[in-house]
Order: C-alpha cells, then sequence, then structure tokens
C-alpha cells in the first residue's frame, strides 16, 4: 500500500514537473516561403525540428505561408490584427516596408557581445546591403539567392557549340541563341536560344541586365530611384531585341515558374533563374547541364535576390531572445549546408563554405559555387519604400514595353515620373 502510494506520488511529481516545464516553454511562431520547387518546405521543417530537440524549451510552429507576396501580407494582417510572427522570412527587399508599417525591430536590440558582433559581420556584405539601414540591421540573410544562367550542353553540342562554354556577354548570349533557336519550315519554333521570365519577379531578372550595363535602379536609401537613366533604357531596349530584332527568345510575356519545365522540355537551350532553383534543376534536367555567371556588357553584374529573417514588434522579450538564438543556430555552418544543399540557395556566411561538408558537395556539384562566385559583382536588389507599388510601377513599364505598347524610353520615363511622385516624401 505504501509502495503504491508513493509510486502515486512520484508519478504525480513527473507529471507536475512536466507540465510545469511545457508551462514555462517559450512559443515561437514564424512564417516562411517557397518560391522555387525542390525540397525547401520539408527542409525548414526538419531544421525546426531538429532545434526543438536540442532546445526542449523552445517550441516552434513553423507555417508554410504560400509565395513571398503572400508571406508579407499575411504577417502584415497578423500583426495589424495584434498577433503578428515572431518571425519571418520575407524578401530582404521589403525592409523599408516593414519598417514603414512600423513592423519589426533591429536584431541589435539582441546582438550585444562581441561574438553576437562577431557573428553579424560574418555575412557576405553584398547581402547586408539590404539587410541594413540607418546603422540598424533589420534583416538577416537566410535564403539568398542571385539569378544565374542555365544552358543545356546537349543542345549546345548539337548546336555545333562547346558544350562546356556558356555565352560571357550580350552579344556571344545572342550569337549562341541564334545557333540554338530551333525553326522549322512553317516558321513554328520548337527550341528558343535563351528565356528570361517577365512575370513573377521581371525586375529582379531585369535588374542584371542593368547592373551589367553599369546602371542601378535605386540608391542605397530607398528614396529614389533611376529608371529613366539612359543605360536602363539600353538594358530594356537589349532584353526586347532579343524577341523583335534577334528572334532568340519567344515574344510577350514569359512566366516565371513555367520556365524551370521549359528547360527540362527542351523548349529553350538557356534560361534566367534563381540559383534557388539549382537543386531543382539538378534533379529534374534529363540532361547534362551547366550554370554560369550571367554575361557581362559593360561589366559582369547580377542583383542579390531571396528572404531574410525580421524580428517583429509585439514579441516578448523572452521569445525575442528564442527567436535571435533560433536565427544564429540555422544560420551556423551545419545548418546553413544542409539548406544550401537541398534548394540551391546561397550559403549566406563564408563559414559555411569552409566546412567539410560543403567542400565535398562543391567538389562533387561545382555548379553550387557559381552564384557565391558572382557575389563579387553583386549589388543590392531593387528596394525601396512603398516597395510593391514601386516595383509594381516598375514591372507595368517593362511589361509595356516587352508587348509592345510602348517604346523602352517611354515606359521608364512615365514610370519614373510615378515613382518620383510617390518617393518624393520620403526624402
Amino acid at each position: 500500500m505504501l509502495k503504491s502510494t508513493l509510486l502515486k506520488a512520484v508519478a504525480a511529481t513527473a507529471l507536475s514537473l512536466s507540465t510545469w516545464a511545457s508551462a514555462q516553454a517559450v512559443d515561437l511562431q514564424f512564417y516562411f516561403p517557397v518560391a522555387v520547387g525542390g525540397k525547401a518546405a520539408d527542409t525548414i521543417q526538419e531544421l525546426t525540428a531538429a532545434y526543438e530537440k536540442q532546445n526542449p524549451d523552445v517550441n516552434i510552429d513553423a507555417v508554410y505561408a504560400g509565395s513571398y507576396q503572400d508571406t508579407v501580407a499575411k504577417a502584415i494582417t497578423a500583426s495589424r490584427g495584434g498577433n503578428p510572427p515572431q518571425l519571418s522570412v520575407i524578401l530582404s527587399v521589403d525592409m523599408f516596408t516593414l519598417i514603414d508599417e512600423d513592423l519589426i525591430v533591429p536584431f541589435d536590440d539582441y546582438l550585444t557581445t562581441g561574438e553576437d558582433k562577431e557573428w553579424l559581420n560574418g555575412f557576405y556584405p553584398a547581402f547586408m546591403e539590404n539587410s541594413q539601414t540607418g546603422g540598424k540591421t533589420y534583416g538577416i540573410p537566410f535564403q539568398r539567392s542571385t539569378p544565374v544562367l542555365y544552358w543545356n550542353k546537349e543542345a549546345f553540342k548539337e548546336a555545333g557549340l562547346d558544350p562546356d562554354v556558356a555565352p560571357a556577354t550580350w552579344d556571344e548570349m545572342v550569337s549562341f541563341g541564334k545557333k540554338l533557336t530551333k525553326i522549322d519550315a512553317s516558321g513554328k519554333v520548337s527550341q528558343w536560344g535563351v528565356r528570361i521570365p517577365s512575370s513573377g519577379f521581371p525586375y529582379w531578372l531585369f535588374q542584371g541586365l542593368a547592373i551589367e550595363n553599369g546602371a542601378i535602379l535605386a540608391n542605397a536609401e530607398g528614396n529614389q530611384t533611376y529608371f529613366d537613366d539612359p543605360k536602363v533604357v539600353e538594358a530594356l531596349q537589349y532584353l526586347v531585341d532579343l524577341s523583335t530584332k534577334d528572334k532568340v527568345m519567344a515574344p510577350g510575356i514569359i512566366e516565371w515558374g513555367a520556365t524551370p519545365k521549359a528547360f527540362f522540355e527542351g523548349q529553350t537551350a538557356m534560361m534566367w533563374t534563381s540559383t534557388g532553383n539549382l537543386t531543382n534543376v539538378r534533379d529534374n534536367a534529363p540532361f547534362e547541364f551547366g550554370v554560369a555567371m550571367l554575361p557581362k556588357k559593360k561589366e559582369r553584374g547580377a542583383p542579390t535576390g531571396g528572404g531574410n529573417f525580421y524580428l517583429f514588434k509585439g514579441t516578448s522579450d523572452e521569445q525575442a531572445k528564442a527567436a535571435v538564438d533560433f536565427v544564429k543556430w540555422i544560420t551556423a555552418p551545419e545548418q546553413s549546408a544542409k539548406w544550401t544543399m537541398a534548394t540551391g540557395y546561397v550559403a549566406p556566411r563564408p563559414a559555411t563554405w569552409d566546412t567539410e561538408t560543403m567542400k565535398a558537395y562543391a567538389e562533387s556539384f561545382p555548379p553550387v559555387l557559381v552564384a557565391r562566385d558572382q557575389l563579387q559583382y553583386a549589388k543590392a536588389e531593387l528596394s525601396t519604400y512603398q516597395n510593391q507599388r514601386i516595383t509594381g510601377i516598375f514591372n507595368d513599364a517593362l511589361a509595356a514595353a516587352i508587348t509592345g505598347k510602348k517604346t523602352p524610353e517611354e515606359a521608364l520615363k512615365d514610370a519614373q515620373a510615378q515613382a518620383e511622385a510617390i518617393l518624393a516624401d520620403y526624402r
């Protein structure tokens, strides 16, 4: 009887302790988007579960929130409703919008030690360009990218081109594209030379052309655009000419989401898309392919892209500390290596590339190094206050030129005037 009573007391105490521990656990919720194919969502869940196992006092609810656009909209709506996530992965270019909406806090408030600051300084400078403003760090690079050029080596060989050499200049991309474009006697095209998507993220891929021509689209403060710069006009004319004059790319608006599939099915011999699609291409391309930096005009260049972690207001001090610890953990070398291998996103810290894991992966799959090496030429992705309005205006200008409704010069002049009307108040 005494033994039974003791056992019951021990069990009750254990249950009580378990209940107490559960009550003391820190609950975190974070939203994340998936903008490319592959194993991104599954890998996030695996990494989150691994962190929880190592930190049983933290519960993390990782919510797949759809596209980048869906995710930022849901995060803003939840915040306005008084129920913000503690963390969210949102496009780096939405930093000014989140600041303007007064929804996020800088990470600096929770990175106070010398070790913390050393960690913060360990990210690639190109990725920090649109993660910091006003001397504060609002975004921590996570699923970051640059656009790269993919090419079908079998198609190159069939066209009499060296299958191991990608076009290095704008002129070469046109000359290669002419050899790669297949047209039958009736004029039907079965294979285009190149495909540069103009939906989804048209401004982003176009920005690669602008940077290569020595132009930037906006200033670092996010309150001034340069859409009508003659170098930007020249870059847009080149993009339009790929279809209308050179006839190496399909006319009209080209879908972002359908581009990898078109590449796999041989509808295009080259494509521009995110390095975040690298694992998707590796797993699904039925032919040998290559990956190269974007071709240059005046210089090499590409915009950075992808998402950052943001820390939301309305988070308790305890939650914020746990959230920052999670961010530090998931961007640490081994976890970052797993993420890069699963998705193709660029590991945002040089330390990740120094791990034996990544060295072995890069040796077995050299294309993973292309986007990393391109960072030395990269510039910040277009990011301004009222960012979605500004990029919407610019995307509309690109579409007007691509579809022939306006000349590149007219479209960009109109876009600049509209952007100026919005951003003048922020200067």
